[in-house]
């Protein structure tokens, strides 16, 4: 193994420019070579970033200066790129989803447990450094998660009548495309898996699928629900994550978290605790291998003894006298680009760290990739079937 990785990538088009932009200045990796089905796109690439053009993505896999395969194509061919390069004995980061459904996603699973290599699913939210702070902040300030829900008006504008996007041979729908982030964010945040799932979509006029809502069911009683639209002009897209732990609420704008507001009632013990937290700002937001953000910041309003000191919830006694206002910014809608181009750099900093170490747990592993899409194969059969599908993802898998 070199002392800098050589990253390989699979598919020329705008997100692998766009990684590679992310991850131009991360020590421990160096671009290598592009392979693309399209020979004036691949050239394109192999120009702009200075690397050698590959005809076929298989010989990536052969090439000796690749020692990691970057895969950036449409879904469709996740997994096969992905098993293949596995087997030849190299490392890999995936764009998501892993697969396009359960069966070929646990394919990948099985093969990365198999090669000995690492596989780094490039599920962004994971290292985004406002769900880190909340993910920090569920033991001593938060609680347990009773609901999750996430809506998504998302753009169409970009996605003319024959984008790869609207069709499911390639791209596997909207629940797989674009919702296993939010299916996987919900298991990171709550520490659990669904159990069983239920969905519905709509259409357009010409038949397109263009709207889709689910709900999952989590042990322990936490209801999920996603909703995603994509028929909104760019200026009209708005996203809002809502998560619910009783006495507080979490609302997150952004599909790329940009800015947070935790509000609500609490005891002693957290009332301390949030007063506390602009201190720790860098250390709630800190994210390996995430670039400096200046622009982060925590404010937090306490006033304590608002409320009277008892009250009821869920059919349990609680002790939430003072009232707390707490809002996490990353610098706001502004910071998306540069917030979402860290959150990247990040996951590949992951991959490099397990490599270097020889660790196999990445934050956002085969493991955590295959259960993201099992749920979305899941949701996808539940709104095609019009039945709730269950499930069995095993408590091995760590959320």
């Amino acid at each position: 193994m070199t002392e800098s990785l050589g990253l390989g990538v699979v598919g020329a088009g705008r997100f692998a420019s766009f990684l590679t932009g992310s991850v131009a200045d991360l020590p421990g990796v160096h671009l290598v070579a592009v392979a693309d089905t399209d020979p004036q796109r691949a050239a394109d690439f192999s120009t702009a970033h200075a690397v050698r053009e590959i005809g076929r993505w298989a010989d990536l896999l052969t090439d000796p200066d690749v020692e990691v395969v970057v895969i950036t194509t449409p879904p469709g061919s996740h997994a096969e790129i992905a098993c293949a390069a596995l087997a030849a004995g190299r490392h890999v980061f995936c764009e998501k989803p892993l697969a396009m459904d359960a069966g070929s996603a646990a394919e990948v699973r099985d093969a990365a447990a198999a090669s000995g290599r690492v596989l780094v699913v490039d599920h962004v939210l994971r290292y985004n450094p406002l769900l880190r702070a909340l993910s920090r902040l569920q033991g001593p300030l938060l609680g347990r998660l009773q609901r999750f829900s996430f809506e998504n008006d998302a753009s169409d504008e970009d996605l003319d009548a024959g984008h790869w996007f609207w069709r499911d041979d390639v791209s596997g729908g909207i629940f797989v495309e674009h919702g296993v982030h939010f299916f996987d964010a919900a298991h990171l945040l709550s520490g659990t898996f669904p159990d069983a799932v239920q969905a519905m979509s709509a259409t357009r006029d010409d038949g397109t699928v263009d709207a889709v809502s689910a709900t999952t069911r989590h042990p322990g009683g936490m209801l999920a629900g996603f909703a995603h639209g994509f028929s909104h002009a760019h200026r009209c897209e708005r996203q809002l994550m809502r998560l619910d732990y009783g006495a507080l609420e979490v609302r997150v704008e952004g599909w790329i978290p940009v800015h947070a507001v935790i509000e609500g009632w609490t005891d002693g013990p957290g009332a301390d605790v949030a007063a506390d937290l602009p201190r720790r700002c860098a250390e709630l937001f800190a994210v390996d291998g995430f670039g400096d953000h200046p622009e982060g910041a925590i404010t937090v309003q306490v006033r304590r003894d608002a409320g009277t000191p008892s009250a009821v919830g869920r059919g349990r006694q609680l002790s939430v006298p003072h009232h707390v206002r707490v809002v996490l910014t990353l610098g706001g809608p502004a910071a998306k680009e540069r917030v979402y181009a860290q959150s990247v750099r990040a996951a590949m900093a992951d991959l490099v760290r397990c490599v270097r170490t020889g660790q196999r747990s990445p934050h956002s592993g085969a493991q955590q990739g295959w259960a993201a899409v099992a749920v979305a194969d899941a949701a996808r059969r539940a709104a095609s079937d019009g039945c709730t599908v269950h499930l069995d993802i095993s408590t091995e898998v760590q959320p």
